[in-house]
């Protein structure tokens, strides 16, 4: 590796309801830390919506996926005590006691694209460990204005910009246009990790797999600007 560190962008494609897009996510950070040597990333979270259209009030979580997936009570059970371990093995905390109901999440989505693209370096992707923990551990309603809000404020963020925002239809198209582009890109499920705008790691990887590949894709990205 050169002296001074490589730095790969990263699009991290996902949901703030997606059990392994909170795994995904801070495995990749703690790959990114094995390797913060030689390895920086640029990070960039970029929409997408397991559950569209669904209300605010949100459905009870068994028979969401009872009905999308033809999930029963054994594999609902199993499911979610191999998503807690994994969490657990992470430094994440996932409490099914709390999480009943998923949730609409495109007002949450609509925050991230704010500070994306208005915010200082760090804020979208601590909003996003914002939304994660409140959802996954805390089994909030992150589609309720007023728990995003606090979310905001918690992050010590604009609260009066945020609020004008989720009042208003801002960013709205936007998010929609980007949804629209990751599935046309072909992302039917996450999370998808982007690197460099080409390689694309696919679903909540163990930190060894992020490892390795942001190691070859960095040493590719050498070899590219030496030539």
């Amino acid at each position: 590796m050169p002296t001074s560190p490589v730095t790969l962008r990263i699009d991290f494609v996902s949901d703030v309801v997606c059990p392994w897009c909170a795994i995904g996510l801070h495995a990749l950070e703690q790959a990114a830390a094995q390797l913060a040597d030689g390895v920086q990333l640029d990070w960039h979270f970029q929409p997408f919506e397991l559950n569209p259209g669904m209300a605010q009030q949100g459905r009870d979580i068994r028979e969401y996926l009872r009905d999308k997936y033809g999930m029963t009570d054994a594999q609902f059970a199993h499911n979610h005590a191999v998503i807690a371990e994994r969490g657990a093995q992470l430094g994440f905390r996932f409490d099914m006691d709390k999480r009943t109901r998923t949730y609409n999440s495109f007002a949450a989505h609509r925050l991230l694209h704010w500070l994306g693209q208005e915010g200082q370096p760090g804020q979208q992707k601590a909003l996003k460990h914002a939304l994660l923990a409140a959802y996954f551990t805390e089994g909030l309603n992150i589609s309720d204005p007023a728990v995003l809000l606090a979310l905001v404020r918690a992050q010590g963020l604009d609260v009066a910009r945020a609020q004008a925002l989720l009042a208003s239809d801002e960013y709205a198209s936007a998010v929609a246009q980007q949804l629209a582009y990751w599935r046309e890109l072909g992302i039917n499920s996450v999370p998808a990790v982007v690197v460099n705008q080409r390689h694309v790691i696919q679903g909540g990887q163990p930190v060894a797999v992020f490892v390795q590949a942001l190691q070859q894709i960095a040493s590719e990205s050498i070899a590219a600007n030496a030539e």
